[in-house]
């Protein structure tokens, strides 16, 4: 057998044209991952830090169109879009609730493509906000969450969004103005917001508005129709409140916890603190007092009631949950017990407090009810409803103050308060007299209660919200 020998140079050029085919990808990697600082931005990092945990949000809807003659009556597919942003590894997203109103499906894609199928955990329609789940096998990316306490005019800002579905679209702009009151339509108005000059499109509702340092400071959510780079976004300390009562485990785990909170957010200086445990409720028994400031949870750093709430959330009854809480100059650890709502809370609107919430007045001399300071304060009038009355039947309320009136741009008026509602509770107390109700708004401390709870009765279903009643409850608590 004979073998075809090769010249000696032919080797000699192989192996050169694969050292320098090495070393160009070399070069070339190197190209690719080196990048000069000019170019690295910070504009460049925010975005790098903050869009994995941004999400494209596809959604289908059905719209009955009028021309029967020739559909035949037949359903139209709509398709919509929008954005969201990863508040918790496990999948769960906050987006616009217009976004996912009255979707037969929805679907969420991430930075890397990866797709999933979503559904609709809890939505807020006034504020316009919900959250929506996917099931990741991994964690997913967080998004890491800023203040919009320390915003300042012409400060620069991003936005990405699903803009007229091109996915991760990056915008930048200025924030133009704060404390923006816009109103869309009869249904549908926002307070406070953000304005920018920041292109955002159809398609960005639910996204981020990033600031300098790669941090959500605000939730894009509606662009002025006609008019050029004129957007507005919600701050995200009022979202993040949102979003503590969207996870609260309350409303989704049918657990409670009893601990009531104050998000406190100037600037750096972030944290949680104990306004109130609730009498007879797992954090009362862990030994939580005002003022406490909530540090940790099951060894999570906690800087808001979201915080807290995602830590608890998922957590079957019975499961103990250390907290780590500074309290005056000590930090102390704490076991908070999660407990069941239907079988181990009282509602605290139907406790009995005789001797707590003085008698009504009978004598001559006595105090009268002021009822203009209930309208004034919270800006309802009331009417008596006693415990025979039709509409507490089936309930357990030994009474209540039926609602006939809601004044416009009152604390009642911006919680949804309408004609007819039965306010049952105020804070921790029933109220079946009007004499309850002055209490509650006489009560030395008034100013601490803010907000101050109220359950109210609808339809056989009861309901509970927060008055801010802020300012003006330090005025009337001086005089």
């Amino acid at each position: 057998m004979t073998h075809r020998s090769r010249p000696a140079g032919l080797y000699s050029l192989l192996l050169l044209f694969a050292v320098a085919s090495l070393a160009s990808a070399q070069d070339s990697a190197a190209q690719t991952t080196t990048v000069s600082a000019n170019r690295m931005t910070p504009i460049v990092k925010a975005v790098e830090a903050t869009k994995r945990s941004t999400v494209n949000i596809h959604s289908e809807k059905r719209a009955r169109t009028a021309d029967v003659l020739f559909s035949a009556g037949r359903d139209k597919k709509i398709n919509g879009m929008g954005t969201g942003i990863i508040v918790d590894e496990r999948g769960y997203i906050v987006t616009n609730y217009h976004v996912v109103r009255d979707v037969e499906l929805l679907r969420v894609t991430l930075f890397d493509g990866t797709a999933f199928e979503a559904r609709i955990v809890s939505y807020d329609s006034r504020e316009d906000l919900a959250i929506i789940k996917v099931d990741s096998k991994e964690p997913l990316p967080v998004m890491p969450f800023g203040t919009s306490s320390d915003l300042m005019l012409g400060e620069d800002v991003l936005a990405i969004g699903n803009a007229f579905g091109y996915e991760h679209t990056v915008t930048r702009g200025i924030i133009s103005s704060l404390s923006r009151d816009v109103e869309v339509d009869e249904e549908q108005s926002y307070h406070n917001l953000i304005q920018i000059d920041a292109a955002i499109n159809p398609g960005n509702s639910g996204g981020p508005l990033l600031n300098g340092d790669g941090e959500v400071v605000g939730i894009n959510v509606a662009i002025r129709a006609g008019a050029q780079r004129i957007g507005f976004a919600i701050p995200i300390d009022d979202a993040r409140l949102i979003i503590a009562r969207l996870l609260n485990i309350e409303r989704l785990n049918n657990h409670f916890h009893g601990l009531e909170t104050i998000d406190h957010k100037q600037g750096r200086i972030r944290k949680l603190i104990v306004r109130e445990a609730e009498p007879g409720s797992p954090a009362e028994a862990a030994g939580l007092l005002p003022g406490d400031v909530v540090i940790k949870a099951a060894g999570r750093e906690i800087v808001d009631a979201a915080d807290l709430e995602r830590v608890l959330l998922g957590r079957p009854t019975g499961s103990q949950v250390d907290l780590q809480v500074s309290r005056g100059d000590e930090t102390q650890t704490l076991t908070l017990k999660i407990a069941n709502l239907s079988a181990d809370r009282a509602t605290p609107a139907t406790r009995s407090l005789a001797g707590t919430i003085p008698s009504p007045p009978t004598a001559a001399g006595k105090k009268p009810v002021d009822s203009d300071k209930v309208w004034r304060l919270l800006g309802v009038r009331t009417s008596r409803v006693t415990a025979d009355d039709v509409s507490l039947s089936g309930h357990p309320y030994r009474g209540g103050m039926r609602i006939l009136e809601v004044r416009p741009d009152s604390p009642a008026a911006s919680n949804g308060l309408q004609s007819g509602d039965v306010l049952v509770g105020l804070h921790v107390w029933e109220t079946v007299t009007p004499e309850n109700v002055t209490y509650v708004l006489d009560h030395p401390q008034i100013a601490t209660f803010n907000p101050l709870k109220f359950y109210i009765l609808r339809d056989s279903e009861t309901l509970y919200g927060h008055f801010d009643i802020g300012t003006a409850a330090a005025a009337l608590s001086s005089k």
